[in-house]
């Protein structure tokens, strides 16, 4: 019927580009500040020679580096939360697609951030550190558009490796295994090149 009104949809019409918005800002942005620095200045003061000959694993070094930063972004997480506090108090969304979000957040955090942690290990200057990993960022983020223009074999596979392909299903409030294995993957192999790249630092130490 002409002038019939339509129930809004919360979860579609807010929560969903909310979550949108939040994942794009705090990768492409926030996550190469925060981890720029964490091996990068360590280099620049001359502080790494000191952990790569310390009685201290090298796991333990990048784990606890690595989980500082994640600690870091989970609290910035926090603050864009508040924007829902207010949702929740003049209208009534389904709580579970929220948390799933946030779910996918963190773990595509966690993988960017691995990312970052072993670039940072690769210079003594934390601007490099940090435009390079914005740079990174950026092509794991803008690869899925590949797929939209091509349908060859080479562009779904670049589209698979996207940041962005595989949160898609986590902002619609899905839980998918294959999303949550890619981005535990990539932070894995961040982790672990980064752990490559200290163990090439005390053996030259």
């Amino acid at each position: 019927m002409r002038g019939e009104m339509f129930p809004m949809n919360i979860n579609e019409q807010i929560v969903r580009p909310l979550l949108s918005n939040a994942a794009v800002i705090g990768g492409l942005f926030f996550i190469p500040m925060i981890t720029m620095r964490l091996f990068a200045e360590e280099k620049r003061t001359g502080t790494i020679e000191l952990l790569a000959t310390s009685p201290i694993r090298d796991a333990e070094i990048i784990l606890g580096k690595w989980l500082a930063a994640m600690a870091l972004y989970a609290s910035m997480l926090l603050f864009t939360a508040l924007n829902f506090v207010f949702l929740f108090k003049y209208s009534n969304p389904d709580w579970k697609p929220l948390a799933i979000g946030y779910l996918g957040l963190f773990l595509q955090a966690g993988a960017l951030l691995a990312i970052g942690t072993f670039i940072s290990s690769l210079t003594k200057n934390q601007i490099v550190a940090g435009a390079v990993t914005f740079a990174i960022c950026i092509l794991l983020w803008v690869m899925s558009s590949v797929s939209e223009f091509e349908t060859a074999t080479w562009a779904q596979v670049l589209s698979y490796l996207s940041v962005n392909s595989h949160f898609e299903s986590f902002e619609r409030g899905v839980i998918d295994s294959k999303d949550a294995v890619f981005y535990v993957t990539l932070t894995f192999l961040g982790l672990f090149f980064t752990a490559r790249s200290m163990e090439s630092l005390r053996w030259r130490s």
